[in-house]
């Protein structure tokens, strides 16, 4: 079996929200039944209206990120705006559709805010780009799933949503044994990136415990 078979589980999610989004990840990167990194950054910020979360192959996944990191760069260099996250997603894509020979291993979930309100996208290793309220990615997803469907609302709140998030990655942590070591969290909104401190995500962990 090779490396590339080994390394597999993740949990992510995005979540849109009324007043930005909200992108979560767990932290553990395991290869088959060993559990390889407890601190792996699984949540990366593309520009300051725009996060990737990865699940999948780390090397791709790590390549992926700062690919689309210096496009989005030096598209705002050539033309002095913000790229849409239609755009990027679209970019995203495309990158990894034309790699046909050999797939990307990897599920993404882009997401961000521009002039048309929040967003979030999944994307698949062939290249299909898919929007919606909430996306979830990773071995832990149908955990993840159960607790957005019965859980999120139209109308949700970035404080929501970050309450939600954690009671999401929390369930996926307790029963997939690929997920788990910690949250990543971060906040878009209209005054940029935000990433959640440990201590805001464990003030949560305290509440909905209580």
């Amino acid at each position: 079996m090779t490396e590339r078979d080994l390394k597999k589980g993740t949990t992510t999610l995005g979540l849109v929200c009324t007043d930005g989004i909200v992108m979560a990840t767990e932290m553990r990167a395991t290869m088959g039944n060993l559990i390889g990194h407890k601190t792996t950054q699984k949540l990366f910020q593309i520009s300051d209206n725009m996060a990737l979360t990865v699940a999948g192959l780390v090397g791709d996944a790590q390549m992926l990120a700062r690919w689309l990191t210096a496009e989005v760069k030096l598209y705002e260099l050539k033309t002095g705006t913000t790229m849409s996250l239609r755009a990027a997603s679209t970019l995203m894509a495309n990158i990894m559709n034309g790699r046909r020979y050999m797939p990307f291993w990897v599920q993404l979930l882009l997401g961000g805010i521009d002039s048309e309100g929040g967003h979030v996208y999944s994307l698949d290793a062939a290249g299909g780009s898919i929007p919606d309220k909430f996306q979830t990615t990773g071995s832990g997803s149908p955990f993840v799933y159960g607790v957005l469907e019965d859980r999120f609302i139209e109308d949700l709140s970035v404080e929501q949503g970050k309450m939600l998030g954690v009671r999401a990655l929390t369930a996926a942590m307790k029963r997939d044994s690929a997920s788990g070591d910690g949250i990543s969290m971060c906040v878009i909104d209209s005054n940029g990136y935000h990433k959640v401190s440990p201590e805001d995500i464990a003030k949560i962990q305290t509440k909905l415990a209580a």
